[in-house]
């Protein structure tokens, strides 16, 4: 068994004494894989959530090759929002307390400009911030990265999901080719099916050590059922009395044809659900404001047929159901699939009508397994259940110059919201889109059609179905 005690690495002695006093003994299971080829100058990709020890990883290998007696940035953390990169800040802080004259700087967008000048005038050994400010320090020329050995992307699905993509290629663009890239994310590119965190590494890491602490995708993490029902007329009960059970965040249907896809839609929301579909016949700009809403968690539940949900980039689905077998049965695995990635828990529930009972045999030949249904579960909570955020639309994107991080600092400057009350963030040429927390939505609203962006005021307006 390999040692994951901290005294195994070779950590400059100043760093292990302190580790040793705060109690920092073994390694957690992403600090043990990542540290060693950290500490050796590679570049690491690695799956982590908040929690796993990710900070102290990236931590220890920015402090261990840090020269203090070079007064200039050699390390940059990029993160998604003001409250995590303070956080990051005060690990790095607390890691560096046995290092003399470490000097460690956040820059984040809604704090003022003037105090982050100042600071910068007088130097820092590491910046911590959010891309938008980062990115307009480097525009304005305070901070420059000429010196910079190690670049840390941190929740860089995060960041992607808010719509940093461009934002974060220009401050790359700005640092030393032969610089160490190090990468952490909550999700791996082979999930992202729309080019995601691939797009983002590709030319930026130089032969990445992936690390992968938890299996991204495990069929044990997803609970199948399949559920009777009487007949055809009892279906879509069936449906909503496994939707009020499980009560998923975000969750999909999947339906056979286009026609059923917006009934069993039409009739979800009829019922008091937050329901969305999507199918062939829909033009582009209703099928990019209605997946909007979806992967903003604006809306609950996406109905789609098969055709219309290829290729969609929908991570961290809590449930599928099909309302029938796929016709194809090995469909009927690629929509299961949907569920339970990222080493997270998902259900998979499908109706069976008698008549449906030979394909119910014939998909348990394809699976090798075999396949009973169940009767469906009782309903404690008859009360429909809402989505957690809500979108927000404004009348101006990239022609006018917004960025995301315009949006963000925005909404998180004096008197407004916390940067964990903001979800996605999506800027197009004429128009942005900006997920905020349900119950926040009308103090979002009047903060950002009260304050200037770019120095203007842009329409807002609440996106519904």
């Amino acid at each position: 068994m390999s040692d994951t005690s901290f005294a195994s690495l070779a950590l400059p002695s100043a760093l292990a004494s302190n580790l040793d006093s705060l109690g920092y003994h073994h390694m957690t299971p992403v600090q043990a894989q990542s540290l060693p080829p950290m500490l050796a100058g590679r570049d690491v990709m690695a799956q982590a959530k908040t929690g796993s020890g990710k900070t102290a990883a990236f931590g220890l290998a920015l402090l261990a090759e840090l020269r203090v007696e070079a007064f200039a940035v050699q390390g940059l953390v990029l993160c998604p929002t003001r409250e995590l990169a303070d956080q990051v800040a005060e690990e790095l802080r607390r890691l560096a307390r046995a290092m003399p004259n470490v000097k460690i700087l956040t820059l984040c967008g809604g704090a003022p400009l003037g105090p982050q000048l100042s600071s910068l005038d007088h130097g820092a050994h590491i910046v911590v911030g959010t891309p938008g400010r980062i990115d307009e320090h480097l525009r304005k020329g305070s901070l420059t990265l000429g010196s910079l050995t190690t670049l840390v992307l941190d929740e860089a699905d995060r960041m992607l999901d808010m719509g940093f993509q461009e934002t974060i290629d220009a401050i790359i663009a700005d640092t030393p080719a032969d610089r160490q890239t190090l990468l952490f994310s909550a999700t791996f590119p082979d999930e992202q099916t729309s080019g995601g965190l691939a797009a983002m590494t590709r030319g930026v890491m130089q032969d990445p050590v992936t690390v992968k602490v938890a299996e991204v995708h495990d069929a044990t993490t997803i609970d199948q059922h399949f559920y009777q029902v009487a007949s055809e007329d009892a279906r879509f009960a069936a449906l909503k009395q496994l939707l009020l059970v499980n009560r998923p965040t975000t969750s999909v249907v999947f339906c056979n044809t286009k026609r059923e896809t917006q009934a069993v839609a039409d009739q979800l929301v009829d019922a008091g659900f937050s329901a969305v579909a999507l199918h062939g016949d829909l033009e582009q700009k209703d099928r990019d404001r209605l997946l909007v809403l979806f992967a903003n968690q604006s809306a609950s539940i996406l109905v789609a047929t098969d055709v219309a949900a290829r290729g969609l980039d929908i991570a961290q689905l809590d449930a599928v159901f099909n309302y029938q077998i796929a016709r194809e049965l090995d469909v009927h695995v690629h929509r299961v699939g949907r569920t339970g990635r990222a080493g997270a828990s998902g259900i998979a529930c499908t109706l069976v009508t008698p008549k449906e009972t030979y394909r119910l045999e014939k998909l348990a030949d394809v699976l090798g397994e075999t396949l009973t249904t169940e009767p469906l579960p009782k309903v404690t909570n008859a009360m429909p259940f809402e989505p957690p955020m809500a979108t927000l639309q404004l009348a101006g994107g990239k022609k006018d110059k917004l960025r995301p991080g315009d949006i963000l600092g925005a909404l998180t400057s004096e008197g407004g919201l916390r940067g964990d009350q903001v979800g996605k963030i999506k800027v197009l040429a004429r128009s942005a889109y900006v997920a905020v927390v349900r119950d926040r939505v009308q103090q979002a609203q009047a903060k950002l059609e009260r304050d200037k962006l770019k120095g203007r005021a842009f329409r807002v307006r609440r996106i519904r179905h």
